[in-house]
C-alpha cells in the first residue's frame, strides 16, 4: 500500500486563524467602545478599548502589507 501526501485546500492555516481572531477583537472592542460611551463610563474605558481597537487594527494592516512583498 503506497502512501501518498495530499494537502486539503479547505484546511485553515494559522494565518487565517490569526486574521479572523483579530477582526473579531477589532469589531468587540469598537462596539465595546461605543456602548461605553452611550453608558457613561469612565475615562479609561475609552482608553482601554480604543487602544486594543488601534493595535489590533494596525496589526492587520502591518499583516496585509508584508503579504503583498
Amino acid at each position: 500500500m503506497t502512501k501518498t501526501t495530499t494537502t486539503d485546500p479547505e484546511r485553515l492555516t494559522r494565518g487565517e486563524i490569526a486574521r479572523t481572531l483579530l477582526w473579531a477583537v477589532v469589531v468587540t472592542s469598537a462596539v465595546t467602545n461605543m456602548a461605553a460611551s452611550f453608558g457613561g463610563a469612565d475615562t479609561w474605558v475609552h482608553l482601554v478599548c480604543g487602544a486594543i481597537t488601534v493595535l489590533c487594527a494596525g496589526t492587520l494592516v502591518v499583516r496585509n502589507v508584508r503579504g503583498r512583498r
